[in-house]
Protein backbone atom coordinates (compact mmCIF):
# COMPACT_ATOMS: atom_id res chain seq x y z
CA UNK A 1 0.00 0.00 0.00
CA UNK A 2 1.36 3.42 -0.88
CA UNK A 3 2.15 5.84 1.90
CA UNK A 4 -0.55 8.37 2.67
CA UNK A 5 -0.17 11.84 4.17
CA UNK A 6 -0.71 12.57 7.83
CA UNK A 7 -4.39 12.13 8.71
CA UNK A 8 -6.44 13.66 11.49
CA UNK A 9 -9.78 12.70 13.01
CA UNK A 10 -11.89 14.60 15.49
CA UNK A 11 -14.49 12.72 17.54
CA UNK A 12 -17.01 15.10 19.12
CA UNK A 13 -18.64 12.88 21.71
CA UNK A 14 -21.24 13.68 24.32
CA UNK A 15 -18.72 13.40 27.15
CA UNK A 16 -15.33 14.15 25.59
CA UNK A 17 -13.89 15.65 22.42
CA UNK A 18 -10.85 13.91 20.94
CA UNK A 19 -8.34 14.87 18.29
CA UNK A 20 -6.08 12.14 16.95
CA UNK A 21 -3.35 12.61 14.35
CA UNK A 22 -1.82 9.58 12.67
CA UNK A 23 0.47 8.56 9.87
CA UNK A 24 -0.34 5.56 7.73
CA UNK A 25 2.39 3.00 8.38
CA UNK A 26 1.86 0.22 5.82
CA UNK A 27 -1.85 0.10 6.47
CA UNK A 28 -1.69 0.74 10.20
CA UNK A 29 -2.31 4.12 11.81
CA UNK A 30 0.72 5.23 13.82
CA UNK A 31 -0.51 7.77 16.38
CA UNK A 32 1.65 10.85 16.62
CA UNK A 33 -0.71 12.98 18.71
CA UNK A 34 -3.80 12.36 20.78
CA UNK A 35 -5.61 15.20 22.56
CA UNK A 36 -8.65 14.63 24.75
CA UNK A 37 -10.80 17.12 26.63
CA UNK A 38 -13.71 16.31 28.92
CA UNK A 39 -16.26 18.80 27.57
CA UNK A 40 -19.37 17.16 29.11
CA UNK A 41 -21.36 18.43 26.14
CA UNK A 42 -24.43 16.36 27.00
CA UNK A 43 -24.41 17.93 30.44
CA UNK A 44 -25.57 21.17 28.83
CA UNK A 45 -28.88 19.80 27.55
CA UNK A 46 -31.87 21.24 29.37
CA UNK A 47 -35.31 19.66 29.75
CA UNK A 48 -36.23 20.83 26.24
CA UNK A 49 -32.97 19.42 24.78
CA UNK A 50 -31.45 22.81 24.14
CA UNK A 51 -27.74 23.33 24.80
CA UNK A 52 -27.02 25.95 27.44
CA UNK A 53 -24.50 28.75 26.97
CA UNK A 54 -21.89 27.21 29.30
CA UNK A 55 -21.70 23.91 27.42
CA UNK A 56 -21.47 25.73 24.10
CA UNK A 57 -18.62 27.88 25.40
CA UNK A 58 -16.72 24.82 26.68
CA UNK A 59 -17.11 23.19 23.30
CA UNK A 60 -16.02 26.25 21.33
CA UNK A 61 -12.94 26.74 23.51
CA UNK A 62 -11.92 23.12 22.91
CA UNK A 63 -12.58 23.33 19.17
CA UNK A 64 -10.47 26.48 18.89
CA UNK A 65 -7.53 24.59 20.44
CA UNK A 66 -8.04 21.68 18.05
CA UNK A 67 -8.25 24.14 15.17
CA UNK A 68 -4.88 25.63 16.08
CA UNK A 69 -3.30 22.18 16.02
CA UNK A 70 -4.91 21.35 12.67
CA UNK A 71 -3.80 24.55 11.00
CA UNK A 72 -2.15 23.69 7.70
CA UNK A 73 -3.96 20.37 7.22
CA UNK A 74 -5.69 19.86 3.89
CA UNK A 75 -9.46 19.37 4.23
CA UNK A 76 -9.26 15.96 2.52
CA UNK A 77 -6.94 14.74 5.28
CA UNK A 78 -9.22 15.69 8.17
CA UNK A 79 -12.49 14.07 9.16
CA UNK A 80 -14.65 15.44 11.96
CA UNK A 81 -17.65 13.50 13.26
CA UNK A 82 -20.16 14.45 15.93
CA UNK A 83 -22.36 11.99 17.78
CA UNK A 84 -25.42 11.81 20.02
CA UNK A 85 -25.62 15.28 21.60
CA UNK A 86 -25.21 16.90 18.20
CA UNK A 87 -27.97 14.59 16.96
CA UNK A 88 -30.51 15.41 19.67
CA UNK A 89 -29.86 19.08 20.55
CA UNK A 90 -32.73 21.25 19.29
CA UNK A 91 -30.55 24.35 18.87
CA UNK A 92 -27.62 22.60 17.19
CA UNK A 93 -28.36 24.47 13.95
CA UNK A 94 -27.43 27.75 15.64
CA UNK A 95 -24.32 26.28 17.26
CA UNK A 96 -22.90 24.33 14.32
CA UNK A 97 -21.62 27.30 12.22
CA UNK A 98 -19.80 28.67 15.29
CA UNK A 99 -18.28 25.26 15.95
CA UNK A 100 -17.07 24.86 12.36
CA UNK A 101 -15.61 28.37 12.37
CA UNK A 102 -13.70 27.65 15.60
CA UNK A 103 -12.37 24.34 14.29
CA UNK A 104 -11.75 25.43 10.72
CA UNK A 105 -13.23 22.25 9.20
CA UNK A 106 -16.73 20.96 8.43
CA UNK A 107 -18.41 18.83 11.09
CA UNK A 108 -20.30 15.68 10.05
CA UNK A 109 -23.12 14.76 12.42
CA UNK A 110 -23.33 10.99 11.99
CA UNK A 111 -26.31 8.76 12.63
CA UNK A 112 -26.30 6.29 15.47
CA UNK A 113 -25.82 3.27 13.22
CA UNK A 114 -22.99 4.95 11.32
CA UNK A 115 -21.36 5.60 14.68
CA UNK A 116 -21.83 1.92 15.47
CA UNK A 117 -20.29 0.91 12.13
CA UNK A 118 -17.23 3.08 12.67
CA UNK A 119 -16.76 1.77 16.20
CA UNK A 120 -16.97 -1.79 14.91
CA UNK A 121 -14.54 -0.96 12.08
CA UNK A 122 -12.01 0.18 14.64
CA UNK A 123 -12.46 -2.96 16.72
CA UNK A 124 -12.47 -5.50 13.88
CA UNK A 125 -9.25 -4.07 12.46
CA UNK A 126 -7.38 -4.08 15.76
CA UNK A 127 -8.82 -6.78 18.04
CA UNK A 128 -7.55 -10.33 17.33
CA UNK A 129 -10.93 -12.07 17.24
CA UNK A 130 -9.58 -15.09 15.30
CA UNK A 131 -12.85 -15.50 13.45
CA UNK A 132 -14.98 -15.35 16.60
CA UNK A 133 -18.26 -13.49 16.49
CA UNK A 134 -18.03 -10.36 18.62
CA UNK A 135 -20.61 -8.40 20.57
CA UNK A 136 -19.20 -4.87 20.82
CA UNK A 137 -20.71 -2.42 23.32
CA UNK A 138 -19.63 1.22 23.40
CA UNK A 139 -21.14 3.32 26.20
CA UNK A 140 -20.73 6.97 25.31
CA UNK A 141 -21.89 10.13 27.04
CA UNK A 142 -25.35 10.16 25.46
CA UNK A 143 -25.77 6.91 23.54
CA UNK A 144 -24.66 3.30 23.61
CA UNK A 145 -23.83 1.33 20.49
CA UNK A 146 -24.39 -2.42 20.21
CA UNK A 147 -22.78 -4.30 17.30
CA UNK A 148 -22.46 -7.98 16.39
CA UNK A 149 -20.08 -9.26 13.74
CA UNK A 150 -16.95 -11.23 12.90
CA UNK A 151 -15.97 -9.97 9.44
CA UNK A 152 -15.37 -6.50 8.02
CA UNK A 153 -19.11 -5.84 7.73
CA UNK A 154 -21.14 -6.19 10.95
CA UNK A 155 -24.25 -8.34 11.08
CA UNK A 156 -26.26 -6.15 13.46
CA UNK A 157 -25.88 -2.53 14.58
CA UNK A 158 -27.94 -0.41 16.94
CA UNK A 159 -27.56 2.86 18.82
CA UNK A 160 -29.72 3.39 21.92
CA UNK A 161 -30.19 6.59 24.00
CA UNK A 162 -28.21 5.37 27.02
CA UNK A 163 -25.17 7.34 28.16
CA UNK A 164 -22.91 7.79 31.15
CA UNK A 165 -23.51 11.56 31.22
CA UNK A 166 -27.26 11.52 30.64
CA UNK A 167 -27.86 8.67 33.10
CA UNK A 168 -25.63 10.21 35.76
CA UNK A 169 -27.55 13.48 35.48
CA UNK A 170 -30.92 11.78 35.42
CA UNK A 171 -30.51 9.31 38.27
CA UNK A 172 -27.48 10.21 40.40
CA UNK A 173 -27.54 13.93 41.21
CA UNK A 174 -27.94 13.58 44.97
CA UNK A 175 -27.08 10.87 47.46
CA UNK A 176 -27.05 7.58 45.57
CA UNK A 177 -29.45 4.97 46.92
CA UNK A 178 -30.34 1.41 46.06
CA UNK A 179 -33.60 2.74 44.64
CA UNK A 180 -31.73 5.15 42.33
CA UNK A 181 -29.45 2.44 41.02
CA UNK A 182 -32.26 0.00 40.39
CA UNK A 183 -34.30 2.68 38.62
CA UNK A 184 -31.36 3.46 36.32
CA UNK A 185 -30.79 -0.23 35.54
CA UNK A 186 -34.48 -0.90 34.92
CA UNK A 187 -34.81 2.10 32.60
CA UNK A 188 -31.74 1.04 30.63
CA UNK A 189 -32.97 -2.55 30.43
CA UNK A 190 -36.26 -1.34 28.99
CA UNK A 191 -34.34 0.36 26.16
CA UNK A 192 -32.07 -2.64 25.55
CA UNK A 193 -35.07 -4.95 25.52
CA UNK A 194 -35.88 -3.53 22.08
CA UNK A 195 -32.90 -5.41 20.62
CA UNK A 196 -32.27 -8.20 23.13
CA UNK A 197 -34.32 -10.90 21.42
CA UNK A 198 -32.69 -10.32 18.03
CA UNK A 199 -29.20 -10.08 19.46
CA UNK A 200 -29.48 -13.18 21.63
CA UNK A 201 -30.82 -15.11 18.66
CA UNK A 202 -27.82 -14.00 16.57
CA UNK A 203 -25.42 -14.97 19.37
CA UNK A 204 -21.76 -14.16 19.86
CA UNK A 205 -18.55 -15.79 21.04
CA UNK A 206 -16.91 -12.90 22.85
CA UNK A 207 -18.13 -9.62 24.40
CA UNK A 208 -15.97 -6.52 24.00
CA UNK A 209 -16.33 -3.14 25.66
CA UNK A 210 -14.89 0.04 24.17
CA UNK A 211 -14.45 3.70 25.14
CA UNK A 212 -14.37 5.49 28.48
CA UNK A 213 -17.04 3.84 30.61
CA UNK A 214 -15.96 0.29 29.77
CA UNK A 215 -12.32 1.24 30.38
CA UNK A 216 -13.12 2.88 33.72
CA UNK A 217 -15.18 -0.11 34.90
CA UNK A 218 -12.50 -2.59 33.82
CA UNK A 219 -9.76 -0.56 35.53
CA UNK A 220 -11.66 -0.28 38.82
CA UNK A 221 -12.54 -3.99 38.83
CA UNK A 222 -8.88 -4.85 38.20
CA UNK A 223 -7.64 -2.43 40.88
CA UNK A 224 -9.95 -4.01 43.46
CA UNK A 225 -9.23 -7.58 42.30
CA UNK A 226 -12.93 -8.33 41.81
CA UNK A 227 -12.58 -10.55 38.71
CA UNK A 228 -9.94 -12.79 37.19
CA UNK A 229 -10.13 -10.86 33.94
CA UNK A 230 -12.24 -8.19 32.33
CA UNK A 231 -15.72 -7.20 33.45
CA UNK A 232 -18.33 -9.42 35.13
CA UNK A 233 -21.78 -8.69 36.52
CA UNK A 234 -20.88 -9.86 40.02
CA UNK A 235 -17.87 -7.54 40.09
CA UNK A 236 -20.00 -4.59 38.94
CA UNK A 237 -22.60 -5.38 41.60
CA UNK A 238 -19.90 -5.14 44.27
CA UNK A 239 -18.89 -1.73 42.93
CA UNK A 240 -22.52 -0.59 42.92
CA UNK A 241 -22.96 -1.82 46.51
CA UNK A 242 -19.89 0.12 47.60
CA UNK A 243 -21.13 3.31 45.92
CA UNK A 244 -24.59 2.88 47.48
CA UNK A 245 -23.10 2.26 50.93
CA UNK A 246 -21.03 5.46 50.74
CA UNK A 247 -23.75 7.51 49.02
CA UNK A 248 -21.61 8.72 46.09
CA UNK A 249 -18.86 7.67 43.73
CA UNK A 250 -16.54 10.29 45.21
CA UNK A 251 -16.99 9.06 48.78
CA UNK A 252 -16.55 5.44 47.66
CA UNK A 253 -12.94 6.32 46.71
CA UNK A 254 -12.71 3.64 44.05
CA UNK A 255 -9.17 2.60 43.22
CA UNK A 256 -8.22 2.89 39.56
CA UNK A 257 -10.86 5.54 38.81
CA UNK A 258 -9.53 8.74 37.23
CA UNK A 259 -10.87 12.00 38.73
CA UNK A 260 -12.47 13.10 35.46
CA UNK A 261 -14.62 9.95 35.41
CA UNK A 262 -16.06 10.35 38.92
CA UNK A 263 -19.08 12.44 37.89
CA UNK A 264 -20.21 10.04 35.16
CA UNK A 265 -19.08 6.66 36.53
CA UNK A 266 -22.38 5.66 38.18
CA UNK A 267 -24.37 6.28 35.00
CA UNK A 268 -21.98 4.22 32.90
CA UNK A 269 -21.95 1.43 35.49
CA UNK A 270 -25.75 1.25 35.57
CA UNK A 271 -25.96 1.07 31.77
CA UNK A 272 -23.32 -1.65 31.64
CA UNK A 273 -25.07 -3.68 34.35
CA UNK A 274 -28.33 -3.36 32.43
CA UNK A 275 -26.65 -4.61 29.25
CA UNK A 276 -25.21 -7.62 31.10
CA UNK A 277 -28.56 -8.47 32.65
CA UNK A 278 -30.72 -7.97 29.56
CA UNK A 279 -28.35 -9.71 27.12
CA UNK A 280 -27.16 -12.41 29.54
CA UNK A 281 -23.51 -11.43 29.13
CA UNK A 282 -21.17 -13.55 31.24
CA UNK A 283 -17.88 -11.73 30.79
CA UNK A 284 -16.50 -8.81 28.81
CA UNK A 285 -12.99 -7.77 27.79
CA UNK A 286 -11.94 -4.19 27.07
CA UNK A 287 -10.18 -2.88 23.99
CA UNK A 288 -8.73 0.59 23.37
CA UNK A 289 -10.12 0.62 19.82
CA UNK A 290 -12.98 3.04 19.31
CA UNK A 291 -14.70 5.42 16.88
CA UNK A 292 -11.52 7.38 16.10
CA UNK A 293 -9.78 4.17 14.98
CA UNK A 294 -12.68 3.27 12.72
CA UNK A 295 -12.39 6.68 11.08
CA UNK A 296 -8.77 6.02 10.22
CA UNK A 297 -9.44 2.62 8.72
CA UNK A 298 -12.17 4.21 6.65
CA UNK A 299 -9.48 6.58 5.41
CA UNK A 300 -6.94 3.97 4.42
CA UNK A 301 -9.43 1.26 3.35
CA UNK A 302 -7.19 -1.56 4.40
CA UNK A 303 -8.31 -5.21 4.29
CA UNK A 304 -8.19 -7.75 7.06
CA UNK A 305 -5.91 -10.47 5.78
CA UNK A 306 -3.90 -11.36 8.88
CA UNK A 307 -3.72 -10.98 12.65
CA UNK A 308 -3.00 -7.33 13.36
CA UNK A 309 -0.59 -8.36 16.11
CA UNK A 310 1.62 -10.19 13.62
CA UNK A 311 1.81 -7.07 11.50
CA UNK A 312 2.65 -4.99 14.57
CA UNK A 313 5.49 -7.34 15.57
CA UNK A 314 6.99 -7.04 12.09
CA UNK A 315 6.67 -3.27 12.19
CA UNK A 316 8.33 -3.06 15.60
CA UNK A 317 11.23 -5.15 14.35
CA UNK A 318 11.68 -2.66 11.53
CA UNK A 319 11.19 0.41 13.69
CA UNK A 320 13.68 -0.68 16.36
CA UNK A 321 16.20 -2.22 13.94
CA UNK A 322 15.95 -5.70 15.42
CA UNK A 323 18.29 -8.36 14.04
CA UNK A 324 15.75 -10.65 12.42
CA UNK A 325 18.22 -13.55 12.21
CA UNK A 326 18.91 -13.41 15.93
CA UNK A 327 15.24 -12.95 16.77
CA UNK A 328 14.33 -15.94 14.60
CA UNK A 329 16.97 -18.11 16.31
CA UNK A 330 15.67 -17.21 19.76
CA UNK A 331 12.06 -17.67 18.67
CA UNK A 332 12.72 -21.12 17.23
CA UNK A 333 14.64 -22.35 20.28
CA UNK A 334 12.23 -20.84 22.83
CA UNK A 335 9.36 -22.55 21.02
CA UNK A 336 11.22 -25.86 21.25
CA UNK A 337 11.84 -25.38 24.97
CA UNK A 338 8.28 -24.26 25.68
CA UNK A 339 6.89 -27.32 23.90
CA UNK A 340 9.02 -29.55 26.14
CA UNK A 341 7.60 -27.86 29.23
CA UNK A 342 3.95 -27.90 28.17
CA UNK A 343 3.02 -31.56 28.07
CA UNK A 344 0.25 -31.17 30.63
CA UNK A 345 -1.60 -28.06 29.50
CA UNK A 346 -4.58 -27.85 27.16
CA UNK A 347 -4.14 -27.33 23.44
CA UNK A 348 -5.86 -23.95 23.70
CA UNK A 349 -3.56 -22.82 26.50
CA UNK A 350 -0.51 -24.08 24.60
CA UNK A 351 -1.46 -22.13 21.49
CA UNK A 352 -2.13 -19.01 23.55
CA UNK A 353 1.19 -19.08 25.38
CA UNK A 354 3.15 -20.18 22.34
CA UNK A 355 2.11 -16.99 20.57
CA UNK A 356 3.37 -14.83 23.43
CA UNK A 357 6.64 -16.74 23.73
CA UNK A 358 7.20 -16.27 20.00
CA UNK A 359 6.26 -12.57 19.99
CA UNK A 360 8.45 -11.92 23.03
CA UNK A 361 11.36 -13.69 21.33
CA UNK A 362 10.90 -11.72 18.12
CA UNK A 363 10.83 -8.45 20.08
CA UNK A 364 13.17 -9.19 22.98
CA UNK A 365 15.91 -6.94 21.59
CA UNK A 366 13.91 -3.84 20.67
CA UNK A 367 15.60 -2.08 23.59
CA UNK A 368 19.01 -2.39 21.89
CA UNK A 369 17.95 0.57 19.77
CA UNK A 370 18.20 2.66 22.95
CA UNK A 371 21.28 1.16 24.65
CA UNK A 372 23.05 -2.16 25.04
CA UNK A 373 23.36 -1.79 28.80
CA UNK A 374 20.20 -3.16 30.45
CA UNK A 375 18.61 -3.46 27.02
CA UNK A 376 16.05 -5.92 28.40
CA UNK A 377 14.70 -3.15 30.64
CA UNK A 378 14.44 -0.79 27.69
CA UNK A 379 12.68 -3.54 25.73
CA UNK A 380 10.21 -4.08 28.55
CA UNK A 381 9.45 -0.37 28.78
CA UNK A 382 8.86 -0.04 25.04
CA UNK A 383 6.49 -3.00 24.92
CA UNK A 384 4.55 -1.75 27.95
CA UNK A 385 4.23 1.86 26.85
CA UNK A 386 4.23 1.96 23.04
CA UNK A 387 1.09 1.99 20.91
CA UNK A 388 0.90 -1.57 19.57
CA UNK A 389 -2.01 -2.04 17.20
CA UNK A 390 -3.91 -5.25 17.89
CA UNK A 391 -2.50 -5.72 21.39
CA UNK A 392 -4.52 -4.81 24.45
CA UNK A 393 -2.81 -3.22 27.43
CA UNK A 394 -2.85 -6.49 29.41
CA UNK A 395 -1.29 -8.25 26.41
CA UNK A 396 1.42 -5.60 26.22
CA UNK A 397 2.03 -5.97 29.95
CA UNK A 398 2.51 -9.71 29.45
CA UNK A 399 5.02 -9.20 26.64
CA UNK A 400 6.79 -6.63 28.80
CA UNK A 401 7.08 -9.11 31.68
CA UNK A 402 8.50 -11.80 29.43
CA UNK A 403 11.20 -9.64 27.86
CA UNK A 404 12.11 -8.13 31.24
CA UNK A 405 12.63 -11.66 32.56
CA UNK A 406 14.81 -12.78 29.62
CA UNK A 407 18.03 -12.14 31.55
CA UNK A 408 19.40 -10.91 34.86
CA UNK A 409 18.20 -11.32 38.41
CA UNK A 410 14.98 -13.33 38.68
CA UNK A 411 14.04 -11.72 41.98
CA UNK A 412 12.43 -8.93 39.97
CA UNK A 413 9.80 -11.48 38.93
CA UNK A 414 8.86 -12.76 42.38
CA UNK A 415 5.53 -10.93 42.32
CA UNK A 416 4.35 -13.62 39.89
CA UNK A 417 2.33 -16.14 41.84
CA UNK A 418 3.51 -19.75 41.86
CA UNK A 419 0.24 -20.97 40.35
CA UNK A 420 0.98 -19.04 37.13
CA UNK A 421 2.89 -22.05 35.86
CA UNK A 422 2.46 -21.35 32.15
CA UNK A 423 3.96 -17.90 32.66
CA UNK A 424 6.94 -19.40 34.49
CA UNK A 425 7.36 -21.92 31.65
CA UNK A 426 7.30 -19.07 29.13
CA UNK A 427 9.91 -17.15 31.11
CA UNK A 428 12.13 -20.20 31.45
CA UNK A 429 11.89 -21.04 27.73
CA UNK A 430 12.79 -17.51 26.68
CA UNK A 431 15.65 -17.16 29.19
CA UNK A 432 17.20 -20.45 28.13
CA UNK A 433 16.87 -19.62 24.43
CA UNK A 434 18.55 -16.24 24.94
CA UNK A 435 21.31 -17.94 26.93
CA UNK A 436 22.04 -20.54 24.24
CA UNK A 437 21.91 -17.94 21.43
CA UNK A 438 24.23 -15.42 23.07
CA UNK A 439 26.93 -15.94 20.39
CA UNK A 440 24.44 -14.62 17.79
CA UNK A 441 25.51 -17.33 15.34
CA UNK A 442 23.77 -20.39 13.85
CA UNK A 443 23.56 -22.93 16.65
CA UNK A 444 24.10 -26.69 16.53
CA UNK A 445 22.66 -28.32 19.64
CA UNK A 446 22.99 -32.00 20.55
CA UNK A 447 20.17 -34.09 19.11
CA UNK A 448 19.36 -35.75 22.43
CA UNK A 449 18.97 -32.53 24.41
CA UNK A 450 15.63 -32.42 26.27
CA UNK A 451 13.93 -30.03 28.67
CA UNK A 452 11.19 -31.07 31.09
CA UNK A 453 9.39 -29.97 34.23
CA UNK A 454 7.74 -31.75 37.13
CA UNK A 455 6.47 -30.66 40.52
CA UNK A 456 8.95 -32.95 42.22
CA UNK A 457 12.11 -32.16 40.25
CA UNK A 458 11.45 -28.68 38.89
CA UNK A 459 13.11 -27.80 35.58
CA UNK A 460 15.52 -30.39 34.20
CA UNK A 461 17.76 -29.99 31.16
CA UNK A 462 19.37 -33.15 29.80
CA UNK A 463 22.34 -32.41 27.56
CA UNK A 464 25.48 -34.19 26.35
CA UNK A 465 28.58 -33.66 28.45
CA UNK A 466 30.71 -33.57 25.32
CA UNK A 467 28.74 -30.59 24.05
CA UNK A 468 29.17 -28.76 27.36
CA UNK A 469 32.90 -29.44 27.24
CA UNK A 470 33.06 -27.96 23.74
CA UNK A 471 31.06 -24.88 24.83
CA UNK A 472 32.49 -23.80 28.20
CA UNK A 473 30.93 -20.31 28.14
CA UNK A 474 27.44 -21.74 27.76
CA UNK A 475 28.20 -24.39 30.37
CA UNK A 476 29.21 -21.68 32.85
CA UNK A 477 26.12 -19.64 32.01
CA UNK A 478 23.92 -22.67 32.71
CA UNK A 479 25.52 -23.06 36.14
CA UNK A 480 24.74 -19.42 36.91
CA UNK A 481 21.18 -19.92 35.68
CA UNK A 482 20.61 -22.76 38.13
CA UNK A 483 21.58 -20.37 40.93
CA UNK A 484 19.15 -17.74 39.69
CA UNK A 485 16.23 -20.15 39.96
CA UNK A 486 17.41 -21.44 43.31
CA UNK A 487 17.44 -17.86 44.64
CA UNK A 488 13.67 -17.60 44.11
CA UNK A 489 12.89 -21.01 45.53
CA UNK A 490 12.70 -22.95 42.29
CA UNK A 491 14.83 -25.78 40.98
CA UNK A 492 16.74 -25.98 37.72
CA UNK A 493 19.02 -28.97 37.21
CA UNK A 494 21.42 -29.62 34.33
CA UNK A 495 21.90 -33.36 33.81
CA UNK A 496 24.96 -34.08 31.67
CA UNK A 497 25.02 -37.48 29.96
Amino acid sequence: MNAMPTLATVDLGSNSFRLQICQNNNGQPQVIENIKQMVRFAGGLDAHKNLDAASQQRALACLAQFGERLRGFSPENVRVVATNTFRVAKNIGEFLPKAEAALGFPIEIIAGREEARLIYTGVVHTYPNNGQKMLVIDIGGGSTEFIIGSDLQPEHMESLPLGCVTYSMRFFQGKISQKDFQAAINTARAEIQRISKLYKRAGWDISIGTSGSAKAIANVIAAHGLAERGITLSAMQKLADKIIAEGSVKKAKLEGLKPERIEVFAGGLAVMMAAFQELDIKEMVFTEAALRDGLFFDFIERNLDSDMREETVIQFQERYHVSKNQAARVAKLSAQFFTGLSQHITVQAFEYWSDYVRWAALLHEVGLDIAHTAYHKHSAYILAQADMSGFSRPEQDLLSKLVLAQRGDLKKMTEIQNDKMSLWHAIFALRLAVLFCRARLPLALPANMALSHSDEQGYVLKIAQTWLDENPLTSSALESETQQWQAIGKTFTVLAN
